[in-house]
């Protein structure tokens, strides 16, 4: 039986609505729980938590930004939440946005594969009790971490660009793509594949671990606006990226009737010549619909489908969106 994860939008900051999250997921038999970091908590600190409420379920980050921490932090928290969870953690990496990265973090933002794949190289060093690798005219002594070895630790990757892709096939471990069409998982696995053709070693494709919206109700007008909601927000308040990117895979047409029919903000309108993205992007419907479309990604060979909880959920709504897809 394929496993199936957890998440919840970064909206949702109730730091005991979260923990309910990975606590009922796991009684109920859920995979991995994944938390994703952006101007809230401090997801290190969070997962943290969850390791010692959990015994079984998997924790993720689904994921930090590549610039809001250095390498060596992401290795020390990295090897630190594998210790505490007992083995259960895994690093999930992301380039993050520019206005994050800049509007927060106060760093500049500029070629994210360059920066993933050095981050990447320098935090599996690390992990390994090895020296960190430090950049070209770097002339500090390098320094390994003052703790055991964490070479077991995966990590995982979350992008949509081809670049991105290729640089996950040939040096992660998984795969952790949000609002990537589902017919265009095939094409995801062509890049993966090219990616790891050019590994120095040869090595298995990443896991294939796609994050989309879940809405269960049992009115299915319900469900589907809540999935509209969803495809509507990411594609007129959270910048450019994802138009361009969902544009680019072929849904052009779609994304422009999207945002053309949300002119005043929270509108959240998916026109019926737009339909279909609800479809590629989510997964929706009353209990029974929704298991169809699960169904459907994990046939399409998204190998950890995670499924992305609405924000401001009553602890009922969040059992029964739980209790329907397990």
């Amino acid at each position: 039986m394929p496993g199936v994860g957890v998440s919840v939008m970064p909206l949702e900051n109730r730091r005991e609505t979260i923990v309910h999250l990975a606590t009922e997921a796991e009684r109920l038999g859920y995979e991995a729980c994944f938390l994703t970091e952006t101007w809230a908590h401090d997801t290190t600190v969070l997962l943290g938590e969850l390791a010692v409420r959990t015994r079984r379920i998997g924790l993720g980050s689904g994921v930090l930004g590549i610039w809001g921490r250095s390498a060596g932090t992401l290795a020390m928290a990295a090897a630190t939440l594998d210790d505490v969870s007992g083995g259960r953690f895994t690093l999930g990496l992301g380039a993050s946005t520019a206005q994050l990265t800049e509007g927060l973090h106060d760093v500049p933002f500029g070629a994210p594969a360059r920066r993933m794949r050095q981050v990447i190289t320098q935090v599996r060093a690390l992990l390994r009790g090895e020296r960190i690798p430090l950049a070209d005219g770097n002339g500090a002594r390098a320094l390994r971490l003052n703790l055991l070895p964490s070479p077991g630790v995966p990590i995982y990757v979350g992008g949509l660009s081809p670049e991105t892709i290729r640089l996950t096939g040939e040096l992660a471990d998984g795969w952790l793509p949000f609002l990537y069409p589902r017919s265009r998982l095939g094409q995801a696995v062509a890049l993966l594949e090219e990616g790891a053709a050019r590994s120095e070693a040869p090595r298995n494709l990443p896991r294939i671990c796609p994050t989309m919206p879940a809405v269960v109700a049992e009115d299915p007008a319900e469900a589907r606006q809540g999935a509209a909601w969803f495809v509507a927000f990411y594609l007129t308040s959270m910048g450019p990226f994802y138009p361009r990117t969902i544009s680019r895979l072929g849904f052009e047409q779609e994304v422009q009737a999207i945002i053309a029919a949300n002119t005043n903000r929270g509108s959240a309108v998916v026109p019926p010549e737009a339909e279909r993205l609800l479809d590629e992007l989510t997964v929706y419907g009353t209990p029974a619909e929704a298991r169809a479309r699960l169904a459907r990604w994990q046939e399409a060979g998204a190998e950890l489908p995670i499924l992305l909880l609405s924000p401001n959920l009553t602890t009922a709504q969040m059992d029964f969106t739980l209790h329907a897809l397990r």
